[in-house]
């Protein structure tokens, strides 16, 4: 009978070893998807609260920014800026306020967005507004760095005389113009 469980166990550990030569592809790969699937759960779980932080925190800027519109709150010196981008109309201008980022020609950009949307021109390419937001930057007359909070006023009167003389650029110069309004794909 001893002899009979010697040989059984030679051939069990055979038949184990021949079993994994025939199947290590299978269970290598299977190794690896489960390396993969818990590589993406452990980054898709420390990522999660970043993006959850960033929309508390946007929710937050918005519902301060609307208390200050409303007048249910004054913001004093010890507040901070919202970064919320803000556009006034008057009678006789656009007054844009910069958040983090912005320089003056972005605001520039938004106060002709802000005027096209009032008063649609559907000739002006992407060229013609690069050049219609330099005129205004250069235009406007205010002098210094752009800050968080700085605001400048662009008349409508201004505006309007940028947008005419976009429209007296020659070909040569709207060619060289393009160079800059690819860069800035929102103005197509």
């Amino acid at each position: 009978m001893e002899e009979e469980k010697v040989e059984e166990q030679p051939m069990e550990s055979d038949g184990m070893k021949s079993w994994l030569q025939d199947n290590f592809r299978i269970i290598v790969s299977i190794i690896i998807v489960v390396a993969i699937a818990g590589g993406i759960y452990s980054y898709s779980k420390r990522t999660q609260p970043t993006i959850e932080r960033a929309s508390e925190k946007e929710t937050q800027l918005i519902d301060e920014s609307k208390k200050v519109e409303t007048g249910e709150t004054k913001p004093d010196k010890t507040e901070t800026v919202s970064s919320v981008a803000t556009s006034q109309e008057t009678e006789s201008s656009f007054v844009e306020t910069a958040v983090k980022g912005d320089g003056s020609t972005r605001l520039a950009r938004r106060a002709l967005a802000n005027y096209l949307e009032k008063n649609p021109d559907s000739s002006l390419t992407a060229e013609h507004k690069i050049y219609i937001e330099d005129y205004l930057r250069k235009n406007v007359g205010f002098k210094g760095r752009v800050h968080v909070g700085t605001s400048i006023e662009f008349s409508k009167d201004l505006v309007k005389q940028a947008v005419e003389q976009s429209k007296n650029l020659n070909e040569r110069q709207l060619n060289n113009l393009h160079k800059y309004a690819v860069r800035v794909p929102s103005l197509s």
